[in-house]
């Protein structure tokens, strides 16, 4: 999935070298119509125990966002810049994870600077992925990441935002994620930041696995605009219902799930373009505007449902709402504040005419206060289908499903911290008791804000 790899975002510019301009309505300049880009940062390990920043399966997906020949893109393609290189930052504290994103740089893919290795691991700790240690040499890792993408921005015509990708579990993806997340904040606090979260197995990936995701939820509910949760176990099912090849459930098959549903969510769709055929790019903006009206909850579910031939839409939709979660251990009914359907290989227009949008509405229980929960966007092409005539439906949704894994988080974490367990290997590299317990209040606190709408 190629979105995962750009999140600085968003160009305003002349138009790119090669256009053809419409001949009629001299006056109307073209170049007034802002075409995006993003930069998108994969941090850590995007799968699984993996500290992966670009894998095989998400380098296939950036290649799908790299080839897009269709007319609507002709102008450019709103995740790579003019010359075709993409508009990523890649980094990690280990060079061999990131032999996918050297792979890039050979093909002349991207720019040498734009990969950023560090000289070992983080331990899987989240204090020392956001401190850093001693005896890294040269500048800190953070410098030359933030330089690394200032560089970007700076080969924007404009900057709108940042995708960042990262893990919960790991020390670089928790941690370092968190830091770069805050820091970003502060260097470009006018852009968005849109969060790609993986949630590490619930049977356990790492002893710190549950003080790392505490650490980091709290730390990304500060400084990100909107927050995209994917599961390792939800990943991990699907990865083994839709695989045809291969062993079931293989790490490859997880990430191109979740390349998957962020290139369907992410990739440009008619519904954004303007009346002169410009895709402005503004997909991972939009749907910050759409799904999190509210600042104090921004945590996203996401499901994606998909058919080889001409199947109806309903179908799809039933697809997306088979795992999505209905009662709450206690037997309350959830609900969603906002829903984002995209839709795509929608040729006959069918998905505005059908029933669908009033199904999902009904089946994530939108709630009572919000008059237009359900925002849906359609796109002709399904560049992601296999078969020519495919549709592809990905739906996202603010879900109040969200407060059963924080709880197992926050009530894991916190019958850890009172037991004072493992807190010597934060202290170790600067994180104090109570950062722990004012992450714990923040997670609380969001909870309570899901459990009440």
């Amino acid at each position: 999935m190629k979105v995962a790899q750009n999140p600085q975002d968003h160009v305003c510019c002349g138009t790119p070298s090669g256009t053809v301009r419409k001949p009629a309505r001299p006056r109307v300049v073209e170049a007034a119509e802002p075409s995006q880009e993003k930069v998108i940062v994969p941090l850590g390990c995007l799968m699984v125990s993996m500290n992966v920043s670009i894998s095989p399966s998400l380098g296939r997906a950036l290649d799908i966002l790299l080839s897009c020949k269709r007319a609507l893109f002709v102008f450019r393609c709103p995740f790579s810049s003019r010359n075709g290189k993409l508009a990523a930052v890649c980094v990690d504290t280990e060079p061999k994870v990131l032999r996918g994103a050297q792979d890039f740089v050979k093909k002349d893919k991207l720019h040498p600077s734009s990969v950023v290795e560090g000289k070992g691991g983080r331990g899987g700790n989240w204090a020392y992925g956001y401190h850093g240690g001693p005896g890294e040499g040269g500048r800190d890792l953070l410098e030359r990441t933030m330089e690394a993408l200032r560089q970007e921005a700076e080969r924007r015509d404009y900057y709108g935002g940042t995708v960042l990708l990262h893990s919960l579990g790991g020390g670089t993806g928790s941690g370092l994620g968190s830091r770069l997340c805050e820091q970003i904040r502060e260097e470009f606090p006018v852009g968005h930041i849109l969060t790609v979260s993986v949630v590490p197995l619930q049977s356990g990936e790492s002893p710190l696995q549950h003080y790392n995701t505490l650490l980091s939820l709290a730390s990304l509910h500060r400084c990100a605009d909107g927050i995209l949760l994917f599961y390792n176990d939800h990943a991990l099912s699907r990865a083994g219902l839709q695989q045809r090849s291969g062993p079931p459930g293989s790490l490859s098959a997880m990430n191109t799930h979740i390349a998957s549903c962020l290139a369907g969510l992410l990739l440009p769709v008619q519904s954004l373009t303007t009346r002169s055929r410009w895709s402005l790019g503004t997909e991972p903006w939009e749907l910050i505007r759409s799904m999190c009206p509210v600042p104090s909850a921004k945590l996203l579910y996401t499901a994606q449902a998909s058919s080889g031939g001409r199947s109806r839409w309903d179908s799809l939709v039933s697809g997306t709402l088979q795992a999505l979660p209905q009662l709450s251990p206690a037997g309350t009914p959830y609900s969603s504040r906002a829903v984002l359907a995209v839709a795509r290989g929608d040729q006959d227009g069918s998905f505005i005419t059908s029933n669908v949008l009033q199904r999902l509405r009904h089946g994530h229980r939108c709630v009572q206060w919000n008059p237009f929960p359900v925002d849906h966007w359609t796109d002709p092409l399904n560049e992601l289908g296999v078969s020519a005539p495919s549709r592809l439906l990905t739906v996202s949704s603010n879900h109040s499903s969200v407060s059963g894994f924080l709880g197992r988080v926050a009530q894991r974490a916190g019958e850890m911290l009172r037991a004072r367990a493992y807190l010597h290997w934060y202290q170790r590299y600067g994180a104090e008791t109570e950062d722990l317990q004012q992450a714990l209040n923040t997670v609380t606190d969001i909870i309570q804000e899901y459990d009440a709408q």
